[in-house]
């Protein structure tokens, strides 16, 4: 008699093994057609466990490469750290894992117009440099001028743009500004002649659009009206950069609907918000990309592609009567790509219109708030063209306290007052860490580093205890900061420093100037309007994209 499988022979010893049933009991007890069946399934769990073991041979070995990978750059970082006498810089403590509460307060932040109020709180609780922890991954922040100098200059080769260029590149495109190593240097090659001083020396390039300016304001306030100049800026250098780059201007002050400004203006902010929304994201920018943000996007490079069609043309051999060199004819020679053609204009279009449109609208509206500046400016102005017949680059640099109400603007509003910089090897900042923020601190491989050059320029020991006061006159006066030659050499930088410091600086300067200069000529009378308030520099609400604007304008009354 035989024994099915788990039955034991009786009187066989309890831990003896039960017998097994041969193939032919088993056969006469399940139906040959499920045993058959079960072959296939067999197949499949071996082939599964196979797999499985397989994959986790794979992921452990992964596991252990970046294990190691990570130990090795430990310590290799901290030979780093070492070698240089490295020291942690103070950290941003989280409230909630990941920093979601540092993330929460941006945004809100930014939803209540006070993001660099932000920024400058922070870096007033941790000092100079400051470490965080944001989404995982270690970044830096500093406003400590050496360390400046180091990103700009002397460290320069360790810093890249890190991920600007996918940030931004829906809408800017292949650019001077999302450009890195040979080229960017081309197109910095290409753009240096047109941004040299003999092209704009008798400023006739500004003189067309700030006479439309003051054309429309006096139409527009006729007998003492108010308004908003913050918007006719922006036209305004729309206008001086299209003339400019392309040699003939769009002249939106004059027919906004027929040369698409409006409708451009306002693709270009969105677009400008979207891409704001990204950067703070870093890594995970690419959650950010709406409908709104693409079809803003679209809008921007179809009026860059107008300017183009309306620009290229057998007519152009008027500049070349002219003896100018227009930019656009020189671009169009090195691309023959479109899409590389548009992406260059959309750039150039950001820095002309833009940067100097936030400067002339926070230079007036601190202007009419402090009248005995304004008093001052005029009487200069009155003295030097009083004697002086007509408006050259030359007659606006004798005018010093010109510059000072200008330089005074850039130090509390810079165009830029933050920006971003990833290290593409492992380097070291000179100072910031430690307890007392001065040993270097080491900067890994990959590691985001934030500076921000508003919150710098309110330093008290770098511009003096009233660094938070709108005055010009410090511009004649010693500054604490110019007993250091690093800070005062990299203490004051609106338009950055080293190899990668705006071409259009004095252009921009001039632009400004020469515009200040026409608008108190014309108008005897410009003054705060009833009812506008009267807040501390930096209280006010302040618009943040790319640049910085005046949330709620810059509302004057003329006469």
């Amino acid at each position: 008699m035989h024994y099915h499988q788990g039955v034991c022979r009786p009187g066989a010893h309890p831990y003896h093994l039960c017998d097994v049933p041969t193939d032919a009991e088993i056969n006469g007890r399940i139906p040959s057609s499920t045993y058959v069946a079960t072959i296939p399934a067999i197949h499949r769990m071996a082939t599964y466990n196979i797999v499985l073991s397989f994959l986790s041979v794979v992921f452990a070995y992964i596991g252990f490469t970046q294990y190691r990978n990570h130990k090795r750059k430990e310590e290799e970082n901290k030979a780093v750290a070492e070698r240089h006498g490295c020291l942690p810089a103070t950290r941003l403590q989280n409230q909630r894992p990941w920093g979601i509460d540092r993330l929460e307060q941006i945004f809100r932040a930014d939803a209540e117009s006070r993001l660099m109020e932000l920024f400058l709180f922070h870096f007033r609780q941790t000092g100079s440099t400051l470490e965080q922890k944001f989404l995982g991954t270690k970044a830096y922040g500093t406003i400590e001028p050496a360390n400046l100098e180091a990103i700009f200059s002397s460290n320069f080769k360790d810093f890249g743009i890190g991920p600007r260029r996918a940030i931004t590149f829906p809408m800017f495109g292949d650019g001077i500004f999302t450009q890195e190593g040979p080229a960017w240097k081309h197109s910095r090659d290409l753009l240096r002649p047109q941004l040299q001083h003999k092209q704009y020396e008798d400023l006739e390039v500004f003189e067309e659009a700030v006479d439309d300016l003051i054309d429309l304001l006096k139409k527009e306030t006729e007998g003492g009206g108010v308004i908003d100049l913050q918007p006719l800026f922006f036209r305004l250098t729309l206008d001086i950069t299209t003339a400019f780059l392309f040699g003939e201007s769009v002249r939106s002050l004059v027919t906004p609907e027929a040369a698409g400004e409006r409708t451009f203006a306002n693709a270009f902010n969105t677009a400008q918000q979207w891409v704001t929304k990204r950067f703070r994201l870093l890594d995970l920018y690419w959650l950010v990309n709406g409908k709104e943000f693409r079809q803003a996007c679209d809008d921007v490079q179809t009026f860059a592609d107008s300017l183009i069609d309306r620009n290229l043309s057998p007519k152009r051999a008027r500049s070349e009567k002219k003896g100018k060199y227009v930019f656009l004819d020189t671009i169009a020679q090195n691309y023959s790509d479109r899409s590389a053609l548009r992406g260059q204009i959309i750039n150039l279009l950001a820095a002309g219109r833009d940067t100097t449109a936030c400067l002339l609208s926070w230079t007036f509206f601190l202007l009419i708030r402090h009248p005995s500046v304004l008093q001052k400016l005029r009487d200069e102005i009155d003295s030097v063209c009083g004697t002086t017949p007509g408006l050259t680059r030359s007659v606006l640099r004798k005018m010093p306290y010109l510059q000072n109400v200008l330089n005074e603007t850039l130090r509390l509003y810079p165009s830029l007052p933050v920006n971003t910089r990833t290290a593409i090897r492992t380097t070291v900042l000179p100072v910031g860490g430690g307890p007392d923020g001065t040993s270097p601190v080491l900067v890994p491989k990959g590691s985001a580093l934030a500076f921000s050059v508003y919150s710098m320029h309110r330093r008290p020991d770098l511009y003096g205890m009233d660094a938070e006061l709108f005055r010009p006159e410090r511009w004649e006066e010693e500054m604490p900061m110019q007993k250091d030659h690093t800070k005062h050499k990299w203490g004051f930088l609106p338009f950055h420093g080293g190899p990668r410091i705006c071409l259009g600086m004095d252009f921009a300067l001039t632009e400004a100037g020469y515009t200040v200069v026409r608008i108190l000529q014309e108008f005897q009378s410009i003054r705060l309007p009833e009812g506008e308030p009267v807040e501390l520099v930096g209280v006010e609400k302040q618009q943040m994209t790319l640049v910085i604007s005046i949330k709620d304008g810059c509302m004057v009354k003329l006469q």
